[in-house]
């Protein structure tokens, strides 16, 4: 009788921890992907028919450009469609031949580093003649398992970039396109696995990161915040969607975003785990702190 006591209430505790590391993981799980707001987002459009925003006939294009990278296969027209007023700069990755030969047609130099490749290329090519303000896009427009990420109802790309506040990017320099912390950017995530020390290193020396030079050896007390060292904590919330102003690109050199993309090619690491490291440096690569 004592034994089979026992053995159910082990059972019992069993059950009970499983069911709260699980309800734990599901939670997080739910933060992450703003689940309760995409179903409720869902749910009005379904019984409220929100009225879809149509762009204004005649709409003049800004001084603003979205760059993306996209797959050969992927449907990139929403955002000619949705965001007129938006200049475009979409890159295909892996371009077939006819399309590679195709005049107009956007390309980069290696199918690498997810959509860094793309991104870098832009900023390497247009050095002196970028618009005011440049946003750096996913190519999906929107959907639960592929758009996740983004901070809006449905998590939808077009309402991304249609509530932009872009005199706050001026402002800023750099601001990411995602606001919630997880994954990224919480606690239990700045000690990076991506970005090591090794990883640092390479990427940011020689180029202009602060601390800008890589001497062990201070010359002036002022000098004593400029020695390159790699931050014990590195974090950002996912998922490299971003928006830059044209001068916060031009506190650099462009032999540094060069040097970036070289990095990118020239890395062991393949082309998701490249693109991974380079999500969690933008920050820094535009002139915020490494958390």
């Amino acid at each position: 009788m004592i034994c089979g006591l026992r053995i159910g209430l082990g059972t019992l505790l069993i059950i009970t921890i499983f069911t709260i590391i699980l309800w734990r993981h599901i939670a997080d799980l739910g933060d992450q992907y703003s689940a309760g707001a995409y179903i409720r987002s869902s749910l009005e459009r379904l019984t409220l028919e929100l009225p879809h925003r149509q762009p204004p006939v005649g709409t003049l294009v800004g001084d603003r450009i979205i760059v993306m990278a996209k797959m050969e296969e992927d449907d990139t027209s929403w955002v000619s469609e949705e965001l007129p007023d938006w200049q475009r700069a979409i890159y295909t990755v892996n371009p077939t031949h006819e399309t590679s030969v195709t005049p107009g047609v956007l390309t980069t130099p290696l199918n690498k580093g997810h959509e860094s490749m793309a991104y870098l290329t832009y900023v390497i090519d247009h050095y002196d003649r970028l618009p005011s303000t440049i946003a750096f896009l996913h190519s999906h427009r929107s959907g639960f398992f592929q758009a996740w990420h983004v901070d809006m109802p449905l998590h939808d790309n077009v309402a991304a970039l249609q509530t932009l506040q872009l005199p706050f990017v001026d402002k800023s320099g750099y601001v990411n396109l995602r606001c919630n912390w997880n994954p990224g950017c919480e606690k239990a995530h700045r000690r990076n696995k991506h970005v090591t020390h090794e990883i640092w290193q390479e990427v940011f020396m020689h180029t202009s990161t602060p601390p800008a030079n890589e001497s062990n050896v201070v010359s002036k007390p002022e000098d004593k915040n400029r020695l390159f060292y790699t931050p014990s904590e590195v974090g950002a919330a996912c998922c490299a969607q971003f928006a830059v102003s044209k001068e916060q690109v031009r506190r650099r050199p462009k032999s540094d975003y060069e040097k970036f993309r070289k990095w990118v090619i020239d890395t062991e690491k393949d082309d998701a785990k490249s693109g991974r490291v380079m999500e969690f440096l933008w920050h820094v690569i535009f002139g915020k702190g490494s958390v």
